[in-house]
């Protein structure tokens, strides 16, 4: 793919941040952290000999909308980046759930995953929402500090919620989607923040009482760079911004799209549609066609040779499997015995530390993970801070709990080069 060297680089650049995150604590610290992560590899070395083919995945891919209107939250979209379309447009989370707890920065939206259980009346509408620290110092951070200590609660860079809604609920029609752009809410949702559409806002300016912010970080920072310019001339137009937002239009406020990733609807389709592909011009030269058999003779043969080093057989495994698609940006797998694609042995997360659900206390097992993939799109550079991972893992609890808040946080694992 066209950004495999500049991903290259941001692993070497990487390495080089891990390592300084490490120096500023005391050697008795990392020493415990290296001591935590060969303990993995020896408990789950036997894993990996595991059948990886065992349950059916979709592949998740980035297409620009061919209507506006697919990502609004009445057409119940699985999308990336922009600003999220809530499912219960009212109960937001608030506070501490909405900032990174390192850096105290509100989170910025990263995408969004409709994944209905149909077999539960309470999940009939359920979308998981990722959300993310866009400093790459705060998720080292995020990640050293799990691997240490395993707090009760962690400092996250990274959090996902969980909505869900019955059929009969106050926010949409019960009827059936006509998907037709003409579907609309059954009522109004939270005025949300005019700085980052993504939070509730709140909190208004103490002068024109008509923008809104979900944070006072967000207030100075939009003060300085345009709203000190604007605020006695702020007309209707931005209520009629809010108001639209509220209710599942475009967010239209001038500084917005700056502080949000591009915005790209998912599309998904069976990764059993993908296999060995063979050009056209290897069908025409019978010296380099090769049988999709022997294909796989030769990468079972690289895989083979591997063995003695773990994490270059798993990311020949992974690569194998990411190369069937190469523009899959997520793979999806709900079920009890389902596990992540992990491009490294290093940095999984053990099977034992897969936590309870802290809603109901039961099993939490694996729903979906994201490829670094999404970077290219969201077009991050290759600065020093600027984000990296190898792969962010989803788990989410196995009943799909019912709890009293309206969005309910899980578990999310990122694995870091």
């Amino acid at each position: 793919m066209e950004g495999a060297s500049a991903e290259g680089d941001s692993m070497e650049e990487l390495k080089g941040l891990r390592i300084s995150s490490l120096d500023s604590d005391s050697e008795e610290d990392a020493a415990v952290v290296e001591e935590n992560r060969k303990a993995v590899d020896v408990e789950e070395e036997d894993d990996e000999d595991e059948d990886d083919d065992l349950e059916p995945v979709m592949l998740g891919f980035l297409e620009k909308p061919e209507h506006p209107w697919s990502l609004l939250r009445q057409s119940f979209p699985s999308k990336a980046g922009g600003a999220p379309a809530w499912l219960d447009p009212v109960n937001l989370p608030t506070g501490r759930h909405c900032v990174c707890d390192i850096c105290g920065k509100p989170l910025r939206f990263v995408l969004q995953v409709y994944a209905p259980i149909t077999e539960k009346e309470s999940t009939y509408h359920r979308t998981l929402f990722v959300f993310m620290c866009s400093k790459m110092s705060c998720l080292l951070r995020d990640q050293h500090e799990q691997w240490k200590h395993k707090p009760e609660q962690p400092s996250r860079s990274v959090k996902v919620f969980r909505c869900q809604l019955p059929l009969s609920n106050p926010f949409y029609s019960s009827e059936h989607s006509k998907n037709d752009g003409t579907d609309r809410p059954s009522s109004p949702g939270a005025v949300l923040c005019d700085r980052c559409g993504t939070w509730k806002g709140d909190k208004l300016c103490g002068r024109c009482k008509k923008v809104h912010y979900c944070s006072e970080r967000h207030q100075r920072k939009d003060w300085k760079s345009v709203h000190k310019y604007e605020c006695r001339q702020v007309d209707n137009s931005l209520q009629l911004s809010n108001a639209g937002s509220s209710n599942g239009g475009t967010i239209k406020t001038k500084v917005l799209t700056k502080k949000l990733w591009p915005e790209y609807e998912i599309v998904d389709e069976d990764e059993g549609e993908f296999g060995a592909k063979v050009t056209d011009d290897s069908q025409n030269n019978a010296l380099s066609l090769v049988s999709k058999g022997k294909a796989d003779d030769s990468m079972d043969s690289i895989i083979d040779g591997f063995k003695m080093d773990i994490d270059k057989r798993t990311f020949a495994i992974f690569e194998e499997r990411r190369s069937r698609a190469p523009d899959q940006v997520l793979r999806y797998c709900r079920s009890s015995t389902a596990k992540p694609l992990w491009p490294m042995f290093s940095g999984r997360l053990p099977k034992a530390d897969i936590p309870s659900c802290k809603h109901c206390g039961g099993r939490m097992i694996f729903e979906f993970q994201i490829l670094s993939t999404l970077l290219y799109y969201f077009g991050v550079d290759n600065g020093r801070d600027s984000l990296d991972w190898a792969t962010v893992v989803v788990y989410t609890c196995e009943s799909s709990c019912d709890a009293s808040v309206a969005y309910k946080e899980e578990f999310v694992w990122v694995q870091l080069y």
